[in-house]
């Protein structure tokens, strides 16, 4: 299992707008691409910067460069991301998932 990672930033005040955002392009897009195996978004307020991290799980890298052509490397961004992000990164960071426990319950 591979985790994608990418970082961005917003202004303060746009965070919860950002947010919403996300919920509607990049975690359905990332969701609805086979092999996806979840996705979750960290937040961090910082002073007046927002910052977040999404991380996607993927069963290979061929899954995740079906989501995020080449360079698999390459962040991929909506029209969107332009109104609210601070800076468009460039790159994403992939790493092999070495330990995953499942929340209590689960199974």
């Amino acid at each position: 299992m591979i985790a994608r990672i990418w970082h961005g930033a917003v202004p303060a005040h746009r965070r919860e707008a950002y947010r919403a955002c996300l919920a509607r392009t990049g975690v359905p897009d990332s969701r609805g691409t086979p092999g996806n195996l979840g996705v979750t978004v960290l937040e961090r307020l910082e002073g007046d910067v927002a910052h977040f991290v999404f991380v996607s799980l993927w069963e290979s890298l061929d899954t995740i460069r079906a989501f995020s052509g080449e360079p698999v490397e390459a962040a991929r961004y909506y029209p969107e991301d332009r109104e609210y992000l601070l800076e468009l990164e460039p790159t994403v960071t992939h790493y092999e998932v070495a330990i995953q426990v499942p929340p209590s319950g689960t199974g």
